[in-house]
């Protein structure tokens, strides 16, 4: 049977090595069944904290450290003992430094099982006077302390100001609830609140959308009711973003972008299942995700198609009430889900907006007048949220923004940014453009 620290470990190679994401290697390990449900628990904790601070946790580990290299699956060992030591409570730091020790021998470091003991010891008599991290009040200190690049640190400065910077990184390290959208088309919120009362699961209730709850549990299929089809997964900020869109019972969609079909979902539930959703997506293989999802929710108006969002179909031309063009993006709303997102360089990031705004354009011309064009991103940057729009309306001044609220809180010229701070949900991006029908 693996450990939950061998488990742990192991993430964090397909990560390092194959460039893997993190929610797919624990999903396989978790389906594999070499692991006990609290191993797998802890697992995850270990797994993500690690990736989540690993910047953070080398600075320590360095400070401690007096070797002039280290071989990268040693400082992973490193940095799963330095996350229980210094940034986890549940677990007694002679645990911590034993377990590490132990899993490194079993790794086949034995020769380095005499260091990693003596760092993570030093580590731990120091917990209470850690050095400080130089230049608190930069973007280089942001970037230490949260473990973010300092270049996405500097340019969130720009944009925000420091402390909202700050407070963002920080909303980025707490662990995310997983937010169940009620499948209303086979039950309500308070029904399936009651499910998982019976099952002894702690849920709340989110301040939007509608018939929404959110859970702690990591395995998702195991929750009451998946199987039947009683709620599919989405983040509220995106599903609200299609609550602004407000789709309507009859209307004819197009949701460009679509795998793995959350947006498509939210607007046949909220359709009734009457209209027709054409539900597309770049990558042909990933239809199936959104046809699984669609059969399992009890959903008929969906269709899917592979499609090149940035490509022009002229059968397509002014065909749609709304489209919802949720385009690629850099993604760095999501870090609390995929921290591994900060490994886009600020130069891959740069090319972006230029596509963006070519899907936006294009997707333009399958609206018919009077109809609602929805562009939405899961970043939170200026330029590939509020300063694409303003270029897009300049352009195309048949569309005109649409106000909206969310909560208490107002758009801005049809634009909206959820953030973890304020909002609890997703960093993620909404605009609301309507054509005009002449």
């Amino acid at each position: 049977m693996t450990t939950a620290r061998e488990a742990a470990l192991r993430v964090l190679e397909r990560c390092r090595r194959d460039g893997a994401w993190s929610a797919q290697v624990l999903d396989q390990l978790l389906s594999s069944g070499n692991l006990t449900d609290r191993d797998a628990a802890l697992a995850a904790r270990l797994s993500l904290g690690v990736l989540q601070n690993d910047r953070y946790l080398d600075f320590y580990i360095d400070s401690f450290c007096s070797a002039p290299k280290l071989e990268p699956k040693l400082r992973d060992i490193l940095r799963l003992g330095a996350f229980q030591l210094l940034l986890s409570d549940r677990i007694p730091a002679h645990a911590a430094v034993g377990e590490s020790v132990a899993l490194c021998k079993a790794s086949g470091l034995s020769r380095a099982a005499g260091l990693v003991n003596a760092v993570l010891r030093r580590l731990s008599e120091n917990r209470d006077r850690l050095p400080e991290i130089p230049g608190k009040g930069t973007a280089h200190y942001l970037g230490v302390r949260y473990s973010q690049p300092d270049w996405l640190a500097e340019r969130l400065i720009c944009q925000r100001g420091y402390d909202f910077a700050e407070a963002f990184f920080t909303a980025c390290l707490e662990p995310p609830e997983t937010d169940l959208q009620i499948n209303t088309l086979k039950t309500d919120a308070s029904s399936y609140a009651e499910r998982l009362r019976e099952a002894d699961i702690r849920f709340s209730v989110p301040e939007y959308p509608d018939n929404a709850l959110s859970v702690r549990s990591g395995r998702v299929a195991a929750l009451p009711g998946y199987a039947e089809g009683l709620f599919y997964v989405q983040d509220r900020a995106a599903a609200m973003a299609v609550e602004i869109a407000a789709p309507k019972p009859g209307m004819t969609v197009l949701d460009a972008c679509a795998a793995p079909g959350g947006k498509s979902f939210a607007a046949a539930l909220r359709m009734r299942d009457e209209g027709s959703i054409l539900s597309c997506d770049l990558h042909g293989k990933k239809l199936a995700l959104i046809e699984s999802g669609a059969k399992r929710l009890g959903i008929t108006c969906i269709r899917t198609a592979a499609m090149d969002a940035s490509v022009f179909d002229a059968s397509l031309a002014e065909g749609f009430d709304l489209v919802i063009a949720d385009v690629p993006c850099s993604g760095f709303g999501v870090m609390r889900k995929k921290p591994e997102i900060r490994r886009k360089s600020e130069a891959e990031v740069g090319a972006l907006p230029a596509v963006q705004a070519r899907i936006l354009d294009n997707l333009a011309r399958y609206v018919r007048p009077g109809g609602t064009l929805l562009y939405a991103t899961c970043t939170v940057l200026r330029e590939e949220n509020e300063e694409l729009v303003s270029g897009f309306l300049k352009a195309h001044p048949n569309f005109q923004p649409v106000d909206f609220t969310v909560g208490e809180r107002r758009s801005e010229n049809g634009c909206y940014t959820f953030w973890p701070h304020i909002d609890g949900s997703d960093g993620f991006f909404a605009a609301k453009l309507r054509r005009d029908k002449a």
